[in-house]
C-alpha cells in the first residue's frame, strides 16, 4: 500500500530514524500515530470505521463476518497505527491506549489472553543492586537484633517525612474509607480505585514500593502490608467472580487490559523456561508492572498474613468453571504461581533496605532538629531536663532490679 510507505517515512519512530545511541526507539506514540492517520483521507476513513466496528457487543461477530471491518483492519495494518506504542504515566495515557486497541483489538477478539503490551518496551537496569527497589522476603533478619522490625511501618514513616507520599497516601486512605450511601455501600469502589491510581502515578518509587513490597517477619507487619490498599474497598467484592468473567472485564476496559498485558510481559514465563524472568535486563520492571495493576478491576493483593507462606491474588476463583477451569487455573497461576514475581518479591538483596533504613534514621534526626530549632528557648531546655529525668529514672529502676 503506498500508505504505508508515505506515512512510516514521516514517523519519527521509523526504522529510518537511523541507529546508534542517538536514535530514537522503532515506534511512534499512539496519539501522534493517530495524528498523522487522520491527515491521510483514505487512512482516516479506514480508522472511522474500524472505530465503528468495535462499539457494541457484537463486535466479535463485526470483525469476524464484516467485510468492510476485515478491509479497514487491512488497512491500518500498515499504517503507523500498528507499530505505535505508549509511555507508561504519560499525560494522554488513556487516549494512547484506545487507540492501541482500536487495532490490536480487532486482531485478538474472541482469541487467548494477547501477550503484547502495548507500552513502550523496558530499558534495562545499570543501577547498582544498592538502589534497586525494596523487594519483600519471609526470611528477612534485622539488621539490629534488638530492634523489634517492623519494615512496613518504617516505610510507612518514611511516607510521612516525603511531602508527595504523605499528602497522595493520605487522599486515597480517606477516599478507600468513605462510606458511598447512595448505593449503600462503605466505599466507592471507582473512586478508591482512581486514588490509588493517582498515588502511585504521582509518588516516586522509592516510597510507593517500599509500602507495597516492604519485607515481613511477623503476622502484624504482614497484614499492616495487607491493608497497604485499604482491601475492604479496592480489593475485595460481596461476592468472588470466577477468575474468567473477571478477566472478561478487564479486557473490555483499556487501561485494564493495558496494564495487565504489560504485567504477563514483563513478570510471566513459561514453567519450563530457562529464565526466571523475561526481561533479564530489568527484574524490578516485574515489581513495577504488577504495581500498575492496582486500582484497576484486576488489583491484586496478598491474601492474608501470612509472611512465611503468602499467596498473592486478584479476587476471583475458579470454582464452578466447568470445562473451563483448566484455563481458569491457568490464568490465575499468572499471579499464584509466578516464578518472576516471587523471585523479586522473595530477593534476598537485604542492600536496598539497609540503605533505606538508614536514609530514614537520618530523615528523622533532620526533622527532629528543624522541630526543635522552631521550639523557644524555654521549652527547649524544659524538653532536655524532661530527657535528663527519664534517663536518671531508668539508671535506678535498673539499679534496683539487679
Amino acid at each position: 500500500y503506498p500508505l504505508s510507505v508515505s506515512l512510516a517515512n514521516d514517523s519519527p519512530g521509523s526504522p529510518d530514524a537511523g541507529s546508534g545511541p542517538g536514535a530514537q526507539p522503532e515506534w511512534v506514540d499512539c496519539i501522534q500515530a493517530s495524528d498523522m492517520c487522520n491527515q491521510n483521507p483514505y487512512c482516516s476513513s479506514r480508522y472511522r470505521v474500524m472505530r465503528q466496528c468495535l462499539v457494541g457487543k457484537e463486535k466479535e461477530a463485526m470483525l469476524d463476518n464484516n467485510r468492510e471491518c476485515q478491509a479497514a483492519l487491512e488497512v491500518l495494518l500498515v499504517s503507523p497505527l500498528y507499530d505505535c506504542r505508549c509511555k507508561r504515566g504519560m499525560k494522554k495515557e488513556l487516549q494512547c491506549l484506545q487507540n492501541y486497541w482500536t487495532i490490536h483489538m480487532g486482531l485478538t477478539e474472541g482469541g487467548d489472553m494477547d501477550d503484547s503490551s502495548p507500552y513502550e518496551p523496558v530499558a534495562p537496569n545499570r543501577q547498582p543492586d544498592v538502589f534497586r527497589l525494596a523487594s519483600i522476603s519471609s526470611g528477612f533478619h534485622c539488621l539490629d537484633p534488638e530492634r523489634n522490625c517492623n519494615p512496613c511501618l518504617d516505610a510507612a514513616k518514611a511516607c510521612n517525612l516525603n511531602g508527595s507520599c504523605k499528602r497522595q497516601r493520605s487522599a486515597y486512605i480517606a477516599t478507600c474509607s468513605k462510606e458511598d450511601p447512595n448505593k449503600g455501600e462503605t466505599c466507592s469502589k471507582k473512586r478508591c480505585h482512581k486514588a490509588l491510581r493517582l498515588f502511585l502515578d504521582r509518588v516516586p518509587p522509592e516510597f510507593s514500593h517500599r509500602l507495597l513490597f516492604c519485607p515481613c517477619q511477623s503476622e502484624g507487619c504482614a497484614e499492616r502490608r495487607r491493608q497497604t490498599i485499604v482491601p475492604d474497598c479496592s480489593y475485595k467484592d460481596k461476592e468472588k467472580p470466577n477468575c474468567l468473567e473477571l478477566r472478561k472485564v478487564c479486557r473490555q476496559d483499556s487501561l485494564c487490559r493495558s496494564r495487565l498485558a504489560d504485567y504477563l510481559v514483563n513478570c510471566w514465563v513459561t514453567p519450563h523456561a530457562v529464565s526466571t524472568c523475561p526481561n533479564q535486563d530489568n527484574h524490578q520492571a516485574c515489581l513495577a508492572s504488577y504495581a500498575r495493576l492496582i486500582g484497576t478491576e484486576m488489583t491484586p493483593n496478598y491474601v492474608d498474613s501470612s509472611f512465611s507462606n503468602w499467596t498473592i491474588s486478584p479476587w476471583c476463583t475458579c470454582k464452578g468453571s466447568g470445562n473451563q477451569e483448566e484455563e481458569c487455573l491457568n490464568f490465575l497461576r499468572y499471579f499464584t504461581d509466578n516464578t518472576c514475581l516471587r523471585i523479586n518479591l522473595i530477593s534476598t538483596d537485604y542492600k536496598t533496605f539497609y540503605y533505606h533504613s538508614k536514609s530514614l534514621h537520618i530523615l528523622c534526626a533532620a526533622a527532629f532538629i528543624k522541630q526543635l530549632k522552631k521550639m523557644p528557648l524555654t521549652a527547649k531546655i524544659d524538653q532536655s531536663r524532661r530527657r535528663q529525668l527519664t534517663k536518671t529514672n531508668t539508671t535506678n529502676n535498673t539499679g534496683e532490679g539487679e
